[in-house]
């Protein structure tokens, strides 16, 4: 199937896809050869919306940070796609040697590193990757207009945010003329879903901010393949599942696969389905380390659940149940 719908992007003037591919797993779980691969497949689908950070992926031994940001500059100079494509990288999260946080000096510096990793000559949407309390909302926001005035980069939004913090930003862009955050990057997913819908979702949908959501399959947990401990070893991320199996969890996992079932689709299908419903998300991001995988997600696209499924799995994921 190919992906022919496009979504705006809150008022950032983008048109994205409705499925973001993360690139974090680029020169983590995935080697630059796959990579390539699964970016080919990504774009021949239609996804034109690719996430990436310049920290990733520092967590790995021997790695420094920007190893993601390199093979995807690798791909897009090999392929030619810069202008088919939206690129959304992040900026703040402690890059050792080179500092983090959210100054005007530190900014200035990473996205020149970025542009170089990257090969380009703009970013298309540069995110706050976390809140940094430190440093001015004022001074962030204001070093964000330069860039923008300068070229390198067309649009901002944030991640980690909270609702309080996001408000105050918009209203510095408001009372100085600054660019506003225009998109916002949570945790969200059928598992965690309360630091979304609490406060957050209300803001995004008063202000028309664009939500890309993060960890939108719990590291793999929602689609379905680790039921018990003994499977937390078949993946690096394994460990990072361990916390969604609870008496709630497979709860949740029953849930997605009742839907599964009446639909003849996958769980990683319908939790992803579950997201894109939702009419505050642009775009859930998604990863996949074989070709495989990103066939069986992009396929959520076309999954149009009902509301008695979606009212399902919303009960059975219900903090409160």
């Amino acid at each position: 199937m190919v992906i022919t719908q496009r979504r705006k992007l809150g008022r950032s003037g983008l048109e994205v896809s409705p499925l973001c591919f993360g690139g974090n797993v680029f020169g983590w779980t995935i080697d630059e050869s796959t990579s390539f691969d699964i970016l080919d497949n990504f774009i021949a689908a239609g996804g034109n919306f690719i996430d990436t950070a310049d920290v990733y992926s520092k967590w790995v031994p021997g790695n420094q940070g920007g190893e993601s940001e390199t093979i995807l500059g690798k791909w897009l100079t090999n392929r030619g796609h810069r202008d088919q494509v939206v690129i959304a990288t992040k900026v703040g999260n402690d890059m050792g040697v080179k500092g983090k946080g959210l100054s005007r000096q530190h900014i200035q510096q990473a996205v020149e590193d970025s542009l170089q990793r990257l090969q380009t000559d703009y970013i298309d949407l540069y995110l706050s990757h976390i809140d940094d309390e430190s440093t001015p909302l004022e001074e962030t926001l204001e070093t964000y207009a330069e860039l923008i005035r300068q070229g390198k980069v067309r649009t901002i939004g944030a991640s980690n945010y909270s609702a309080q913090r996001l408000l105050q930003a918009l209203e510095i862009s408001r009372q100085y003329s600054y660019p506003p955050y225009h998109c916002l990057q949570p945790r969200y997913n059928l598992y965690d879903r309360d630091g979304y819908e609490q406060d957050l979702q209300q803001v995004c949908l008063e202000h028309l901010i664009g939500v890309f959501s993060y960890s939108s399959l719990c590291s793999g947990f929602l689609s379905g393949k680790y039921r018990s401990e003994k499977d937390l070893s078949i993946s690096l991320r394994g460990s990072s599942v361990k916390r969604y199996l609870n008496p709630r969890g497979l709860r949740i996992l029953k849930a997605i696969d009742q839907v599964a079932k009446t639909y003849n689709s996958t769980p990683t299908q319908v939790s992803l389905a579950w997201l894109i419903a939702n009419p505050t998300i642009t775009a859930p991001i998604v990863s996949a380390t074989r070709v495989e995988q990103l066939n069986d997600i992009i396929k959520a696209v076309n999954l149009k659940l009902d509301q008695d499924a979606i009212d399902l799995l919303s009960k059975a994921s219900s903090s409160n149940t």
